[in-house]
């Protein structure tokens, strides 16, 4: 029987930056991942030949990358909430929560991923939607979650967090190459954190994850072989 397990996230992309490799090894294991993306990455103009585009248009195009990735990946289905592209911390935050909570009631989700606290990188929008995630976990309102993680960020290590689960790159990088060529809007933030993707850059080898709540504890110091351990 499959298992409907979540991934957060703020803006197209992001989903292949973290967990493509973790997306696509669940997908291929008869796991149904599913991803929610609060914004459809209308602003991000800099980071690629894009600038002349309005944001509407720029949020098309990410959205058509999106449907190739997610093809790539193997994800059972994307949403988008379509919030405004770097402004997620200004919108109705008792209504962003009533949208996360109503996705993950609706996939029935065992297992969540989103941003840590600090975003990763203290972008605003990926520290709202981490904020945003862990409250309608917290809340009570989503019966069927038993885990969320947090993928790693410099903040958690100094915090002493350290990794559940690792996922290995290196043998699927031509599958994660292909998903972040699928993004070319983005393709100037993708070389500064990716290279030309010829090969997979040592240090974005591995994609990491925190489990910083599990049925009720928080931050349970756990090493695991695999997310689906423990489940009940």
């Amino acid at each position: 029987m499959s298992t409907n397990i979540g991934f957060i996230y703020a803006h197209p992309d992001d989903e292949t930056f973290l967990s493509a490799c973790l997306i696509k090894s669940l997908a291929d294991n008869g796991e149904r991942p599913v991803l929610l993306l609060a914004t459809r990455g209308d602003a991000g103009k800099k980071n690629g030949d894009v600038a002349h585009l309005t944001n509407d248009e720029l949020a098309a195009m990410r959205t058509e990358e999106m449907d190739t990735a997610a093809r790539i990946l193997g994800l059972n289905h994307v949403e988008h909430l379509g919030y405004p592209d770097g402004k997620l911390n200004m919108m109705d935050q008792e209504k962003f929560v009533d949208e996360v909570v109503s996705f993950i009631n609706r996939h029935e989700l065992k297992i969540v991923f989103t941003f840590p606290e600090d975003g990763g990188n203290f972008h605003p929008d990926h520290m709202t939607i981490s904020k945003i995630t862990a409250e309608a976990v917290h809340s009570g309102r989503c019966p069927s979650v038993q885990k969320m993680y947090y993928s790693i960020s410099d903040t958690l290590r100094a915090q002493g967090r350290t990794p559940s689960v690792h996922i290995d790159t290196r043998p699927s990088w031509e599958l994660k190459a292909a998903a972040l060529k699928a993004h070319q809007s983005q393709i100037f933030a993708i070389a500064r954190y990716f290279g030309d993707l010829s090969a997979c850059p040592e240090n974005r080898r591995y994609e990491s994850f925190v489990l910083a709540w599990e049925r009720g504890t928080l931050w349970p110091v756990k090493q695991e072989r695999s997310i689906m351990a423990d489940l009940l």
